[in-house]
């Protein structure tokens, strides 16, 4: 048997009311994040280093993400959490160290957080209730990756570069998003300020793009994309026809009014050409 000579190696659980830790579940999130496999095709894909003092960008990556489920807002949260955590996984990384991590995020580094992506993805399927389809307005939508678009309006407390008034009359920026309803995932984001549209169509084809570039095999799926807003839907479905090519189908659909619930938008195009999602026209 390979003796362990990761963080974990001589981790232990007694559950005998003492020596009491926060977090505990903090644990488990980067245990599973090394057994699956995660940790370890981040670290072949992120840059990397033999300088005395580099730090490891794939569990910096991890971390990262567990401080986020641990409820941080932002990078000194996060650094905070980690100092917190450091008698089990080591020093902690500074904010600024993160916030280099996350510049150096360039197109061919995506491009193999996607690769990564889809080596997670089969391993979903293997779970015993299988991919988490959805069910969408009572229809089982088997096949299908739900990609979520929208913006959301985060303030500000002070002036910031990008900060503006919004629409709302607050003050702050005005990002707008796409995730994956499937698996909860952020696949894109695009940073705006607060003074950006909500239904400006050029930015959603700009995040939907950059999406389906994260979704694993889309060139040959399935693909509902659900938007807040019917102009700006029907602008992205039909800038994205070129970019999901293949066999790829794409449905976009407006708020609740979709697949037989009174379709406001609900179009597919694929192949075959458009079609409502309700079966009309």
């Amino acid at each position: 048997m390979v003796e362990r000579t990761g963080w974990d190696r001589r981790l232990s659980v007694v559950a005998d009311g003492k020596r009491l830790i926060g977090h505990a579940g903090a644990v488990l999130l980067r245990r599973c994040a090394d057994r699956t496999g995660l940790t370890g095709a981040l670290a072949k894909v992120l840059p990397s280093s033999a300088v005395a003092g580099w730090r490891d960008r794939a569990g910096l990556l991890v971390h990262l993400a567990v401080a986020i489920v641990l409820g941080a807002a932002n990078l000194s949260e996060s650094e905070q959490l980690q100092l917190h955590h450091r008698p089990l996984f080591g020093p902690a990384a500074s904010d600024s160290t993160a916030r280099r991590m996350l510049a150096a995020l360039d197109d061919a580094t995506l491009a193999g957080i996607a690769r990564v992506r889809r080596q997670v993805w089969s391993l979903l399927h293997l779970w015993p209730g299988g991919f988490p389809w959805l069910t969408v307005a009572g229809k089982r939508l088997t096949g299908w990756i739900v990609i979520d678009l929208d913006a959301t309006i985060i303030t500000s407390a002070s002036k910031k570069a990008g900060a503006a008034v919004t629409f709302k009359k607050t003050f702050g920026f005005h990002p707008l998003a796409a995730g994956c309803a499937n698996t909860t995932e952020s696949l894109a984001m695009l940073l705006r300020p607060g003074n950006a549209g909500a239904n400006t169509g050029a930015d959603h084809v700009r995040v939907l793009t950059d999406a389906l570039a994260q979704i694993p095999g889309s060139s040959a799926a399935k693909i509902l994309i659900r938007v807040d807003g019917a102009t700006q839907a029907r602008t992205t479905i039909r800038a994205n026809t070129a970019t999901a090519s293949g066999g790829c189908t794409l449905g976009v659909c407006n708020g609740g009014g979709m697949l037989g619930l009174g379709c406001v938008v609900g179009i597919v195009t694929s192949a075959d050409g458009d079609r409502c999602l309700c079966g009309g026209a």
